[in-house]
């Protein structure tokens, strides 16, 4: 038998305190194991640049995290730290990568379409999680390269690239390199929510040589048209009545015969050169000189500046990422802005060694640990997208 209750009001009484749980943690995204990079060249080809020097660093990086990656890349190739699978020379490649990705891989966790210039066209063959990871979208360069009876395919190439970049990977998340490369994905149509900025890294580094006593002025590129080194030729032949000194060009391509008859004296081609020696000019160097019309990053920029050299470039996409006006270098408007920043900069040693420290400042804010780690998060981001809500668990 219960006891009844008394009627009437009950007297408070304070009520013993509830220890709160903790919030129960979200599921952390899904790492992809298996990464498959469709990208044009290997580090080992001859015209090896920026591009394969990141995606090198993302691939080495994502293996020392216990993911498999697999480049799949046009020749010729060397032996890397995770697998590399030639599928043809030239463009071919292009057409040979689907067959190739079939038959040498058949199945991946996320797909990376390095799309710079020519796409791979992979959302409409791939039904797997795809990532696009884009340096910079070429549009006037087409033009550019392919100029006179070649126009026509100018024309195509680029209908095709903003085609690819706007459409074919709308679903998709997309990777830009700099603030510059994002702005240039939104104005050829891709979605401003699906783009995911991730910089360049550079490895932390001594300067492995002292300045050079006599001025000495650095280029470094591949030798093609949109690098713009015939205009650097035509405005050291105003500099150098003043600077004096020399002027050096890193780097090979196929404009390297048109330029060694476009220069004057004082200017020395060297063609490719050992990494090291490629360190101890950026090094040495007074100033490295970047003329390009269009950059993504501009990597060239950060390794003289993790060196302690300042950088002169034209105000356009990339440079103005990687080169903080008036602080880490300079910025031109014009030829003629170029010339006498050159000038300026070579005639005062203290600007440009306040410069140089700045530069070397900069780059504390880059390192390619950091920009693995933010890749992994895209990558993990774009596996989740692709698995929908009943992938957050796995």
């Amino acid at each position: 038998m219960t006891a009844s209750r008394p009627s009437g009001p009950r007297p408070f009484a304070p009520q013993p305190s509830v220890p709160r749980l903790p919030a129960a943690p979200v599921p952390a995204a899904p790492r992809p194991r298996r990464v498959v990079f469709l990208a044009h060249r290997d580090l080992a080809h001859p015209a090896a640049g920026g591009s394969e020097v990141l995606i090198d660093r993302l691939a080495t990086g994502l293996v020392r995290h216990g993911h498999t990656v697999t480049l799949i890349c046009g020749g010729p190739v060397a032996p890397r730290p995770y697998r590399v699978i030639p599928a043809g020379r030239g463009l071919a490649h292009f057409v040979r990568a689907q067959g190739a990705f079939a038959r040498e891989v058949g199945e991946c966790d996320l797909l990376v379409e390095v799309c710079n210039g020519m796409p791979y066209l992979a959302p409409l063959w791939h039904r797997g999680p795809t990532l696009c990871l884009v340096n910079h979208v070429h549009s006037e360069l087409w033009t550019m390269r392919y100029g006179g009876p070649l126009a026509p395919a100018g024309r195509l190439g680029r209908r095709l690239e903003h085609w690819a970049l706007g459409a074919a990977q709308r679903g998709n998340l997309m990777v830009a390199v700099s603030e510059s490369t994002r702005q240039a994905l939104i104005g050829v149509g891709a979605a401003p929510d699906r783009i995911r900025v991730v910089h360049n890294g550079v490895a932390a580094a001594e300067p492995a040589a002292p300045k050079s006593p006599e001025p000495l002025f650095l280029a470094v590129g591949r030798l093609v048209e949109y690098k713009r080194i015939d205009l650097l030729l035509r405005l050291w032949e105003r500099v150098r009545p003043i600077t004096g000194g020399r002027l050096v060009v890193v780097g090979d391509g196929p404009e390297r015969a048109r330029l060694t008859q476009l220069a004057g004296p004082g200017v020395e081609f060297t063609g490719h050169v050992p990494e090291a020696e490629k360190e101890r000019l950026l090094s040495s160097a007074w100033l490295l000189l970047h003329p390009s019309a269009v950059e993504g990053w501009g990597l060239v920029v950060t390794e003289a500046a993790v060196r302690g050299t300042p950088a002169i470039g034209f105000d356009v996409p990339g440079l103005r990422d990687s080169i903080t006006d008036g602080v880490t270098g300079v910025l031109a408007r014009g030829e003629s802005s170029f010339a006498a920043a050159w000038c300026a900069l070579a005639l005062s040693e203290s600007r440009r060694a306040a410069m140089g420290r700045a530069a070397r400042a900069r780059t504390a804010e880059y390192s390619w640990d950091r920009t693995v780690e933010a890749f992994r998060a895209v990558a993990a981001e774009a596996a989740q997208a692709a698995a929908g809500p009943a992938g957050a668990g796995r």
